[in-house]
């Protein structure tokens, strides 16, 4: 933030100088006006001396005349005097206020701007690492006050960001180190095996290869986590029901599919991606005997709604939203292979978001995990799926 005094630029200078600019304006005014007003007095005074003297008797009689003439040509002078004289001290004393006024400016100017002062001062402290920092400007409600707070609401935001990605560096440097160290340990075990065989050999090469595939899914779930992060650049017609109708997996579970028409503008990977996640969470996430699948897409109030419903463990409600969160999973076993890398329903409500939808889980009926996602109605007349008949969202999981 720049500093405030810096000479005849800063802030504190242009309002005194807007101050002092607007006293002298208005003070030339009023001197305008009433010099105006002394001069127009003058000259109605003046066209009263002009009117026929009166008749003079005895000696002076016959000068009438010429002592009117002078005494009209003294009071003229007298004027002229007056309102020179009255324009030359109005001067100096608008000379004077012109002082004061830069002086009275400049106070008042830095008591204004004090708080901006101290606010700049304590922005200049904070940084990435003293985010918890707040200017917290103390005094009346007034324009300086809430730009503190709304600068306050920002730090906090940041605040959350920083730490939510310090938190997704970690947990990426963790996940991403995993891979690498077993696989080194592979290749160190089968190198310091004097009597290992191409079948010994061969072995740890495809275990090697599967970590190295593992670590593969991971960096592409992570470059989709930053795509979707970073907006839709071009958007197409995507219909939730073939997408979802594509992806139906060939399980043991018992598959509820009710697949309406549902279109939408978008980017076709990115809901593909964002409906694989949905069904592939719900398959990894269930149970092992009698366990369901519901997949049904629709409308809801206009809007292409996909909704995925499994059986599986009961969920605290107060657990759902942090699912939502990168490398976070149910309950402490952070690093279970069978459960992923914990970015599916984060890369789900990242392109949600990149869509302009909004995205709601809930707890299951007798457990599982109920997510649905609905993207914006699709306004584009003439497009492929406007044509096509679309019925609306059933009300239940089935």
């Amino acid at each position: 933030m720049r500093r405030l005094l810096r000479g005849p630029r800063s802030v504190r200078w242009r309002l005194t100088l807007l101050y002092s600019g607007l006293f002298v304006a208005a003070a030339a005014v009023l001197l305008a006006i009433t010099y105006g007003l002394m001069a127009n007095s003058a000259s109605r005074a003046k066209g009263e001396a002009g009117a026929p003297a009166p008749t003079l008797d005895g000696p002076l009689a016959h000068k009438g005349p010429e002592v009117g003439a002078y005494v009209v040509q003294q009071l003229d002078v007298q004027r002229g005097d007056q309102l020179h004289l009255l324009l030359v001290e109005s001067g100096i004393a608008l000379g004077v206020m012109v002082g004061l006024s830069l002086l009275l400016g400049w106070l008042v100017a830095g008591r204004v701007l004090a708080p901006l002062r101290g606010m700049a001062a304590t922005a200049r402290r904070i940084s990435a690492d003293h985010l918890h920092r707040r200017l917290a400007v103390q005094g009346p409600a007034d324009e300086l006050t809430d730009l503190s707070d709304t600068f306050d609401d920002m730090l906090a935001r940041l605040e959350v960001s920083f730490e939510a990605q310090r938190q997704f560096v970690a947990n990426a440097s963790h996940e991403l180190r995993t891979p690498l160290t077993l696989q080194q340990a592979l290749v160190d075990v089968a190198l310091a095996d004097p009597e290992a065989t191409a079948d010994t050999l061969r072995a740890a090469c495809l275990r090697v290869r599967a970590a190295g595939q593992e670590q593969e899914r991971l960096i592409d779930a992570l470059l989709t986590l930053a795509r979707s992060q970073r907006g839709l650049q071009e958007r197409e017609y995507v219909d939730l029901a073939a997408v979802a109708g594509a992806l139906l997996p060939e399980t043991g579970h018992r598959i509820e599919a009710d697949l309406a028409p549902a279109g939408l503008l978008g980017d076709p990977p990115l809901v593909e991606r964002l409906a694989g996640n949905l069904i592939d969470n719900a398959v990894r996430h269930n149970v092992i005997d009698g366990g369901w699948i519901s997949v049904r897409t629709g409308l809801r109030a206009g809007c292409p709604t996909l909704r995925v419903t499994n059986s599986g463990p009961p969920i605290p409600p107060d657990q759902i939203d942090a699912l939502f969160q990168p490398f976070r999973r149910l309950g402490d076993q952070r690093t279970r292979r069978r459960d992923g890398h914990g970015l599916g329903l984060s890369i789900v409500a990242a392109i949600t978001a990149a869509h302009g939808g909004s995205v709601q889980a809930r707890p299951g009926e007798g457990g599982g995990l109920c997510v649905e996602v609905t993207f914006p109605p699709d306004k584009v007349s003439g497009s492929a799926g406007a044509e096509r008949t679309q019925r609306p969202l059933p009300g239940g999981p089935g």
